[in-house]
C-alpha cells in the first residue's frame, strides 16, 4: 500500500518535528519545508496528497502562497495558523483551503481533519475502486492488485495511474498530466510521461507492447479504460 504523502510548510522547527513524528506514526509519509519558496518548489516537483500550510511564513504571506498553489494544485490543503480572526479564516477558505486549524491545536483533531478531507477528496473523484479484468485499483487504500496480488508501485507511478483511473474513459493531455503530477515547470518534459507510462504498463498490462488499460492517444495524451 502507498502511504498518503503530506507536505508540511511551516517555519517553526518544533511544529515540523512534532507533525513529522505524528504523521509517520499514523500511516502517512511526511515531508517538510521551512519557507514558502521551499514548500512551493517541493509541491511542484512532487505534488503530495495533502498540504499542511502555515500562514505566518518568513518569506511570503501564507494567503498568497495558498492562492498560488490553487492555480494548479488540486489536492486538499489544511491551514495551521496562530491567526484566529474570523476574517482570516474566511479569506483562507475563499482562497481554496479545505480546512483551518488554529495553533495550538489538538493532535487528535488534526488527524481527524486530515482523514476527513482525504475521504472527501476520494469520494469527489468518483468510485473508490476501479477494475479492468484482473486489475483492481483501490483509491481509498491506495493499493493496486492484479490477479489478487499486490503490485508494488512507486509514489509517482501510483499517482499517475490513479489520476488516469479517476478520469476513466477520458483522454488526459500530456500538459495536464505533467502539470498535475510534476508541477507547472514540467509541462514540456514529455519524456517523463513516456518513461513512467512504460514502467506502469510493465506492471499492470498482460502485454505491455499491446496495452489494453493505459491507451495512447497519439500526439494528445493517455486514456485509462475500465470495465466499470
Amino acid at each position: 500500500m502507498n502511504k498518503p504523502e503530506i507536505l508540511i510548510i511551516d517555519d517553526e522547527q518544533q511544529i515540523r518535528k512534532l507533525l513529522e513524528i505524528t504523521l509517520e506514526g499514523n500511516g502517512y509519509t511526511p515531508r517538510s519545508a521551512s519557507s514558502a519558496k521551499e514548500g512551493m518548489i517541493m509541491a511542484a516537483n512532487h505534488p503530495p496528497d495533502l498540504i499542511l500550510l502555515d500562514l505566518g511564513l518568513p518569506d511570503e504571506n501564507g494567503q498568497s502562497v495558498l492562492r498560488k498553489l490553487r492555480k494548479w494544485y488540486v489536492n486538499p490543503i489544511i491551514i495551521l495558523s496562530v491567526q484566529k480572526k474570523e476574517e482570516e479564516i474566511i479569506t483562507a477558505l475563499d482562497n481554496g483551503a479545505n480546512d483551518y486549524l488554529s495553533k495550538p491545536f489538538r493532535i487528535g483533531e488534526l488527524l481527524a481533519r486530515i482523514r476527513s478531507v482525504l475521504r472527501q477528496s476520494v469520494s469527489e473523484e468518483g468510485e473508490a475502486a476501479l477494475k479492468f479484468r484482473d486489475l483492481e485499483i483501490d483509491l481509498t487504500s491506495r493499493s493496486v492488485r492484479k490477479n489478487g496480488q499486490l503490485i508494488k508501485l512507486t509514489g509517482t507511478e501510483y499517482s499517475l495511474l490513479a489520476l488516469l483511473a479517476r478520469s476513466n474513459g477520458k483522454v488526459l493531455t500530456h500538459h495536464y498530466l505533467l502539470r498535475t503530477i510534476w508541477g507547472p515547470g514540467y509541462i514540456d518534459q514529455s519524456q517523463y510521461l513516456r518513461v513512467y507510462i512504460a514502467q506502469i504498463r510493465k506492471k499492470i498490462e498482460d502485454d505491455p507492447n499491446r496495452p489494453e488499460i493505459l491507451l495512447t492517444e497519439s500526439g494528445v495524451g493517455y486514456r485509462f479504460v475500465s470495465e466499470n
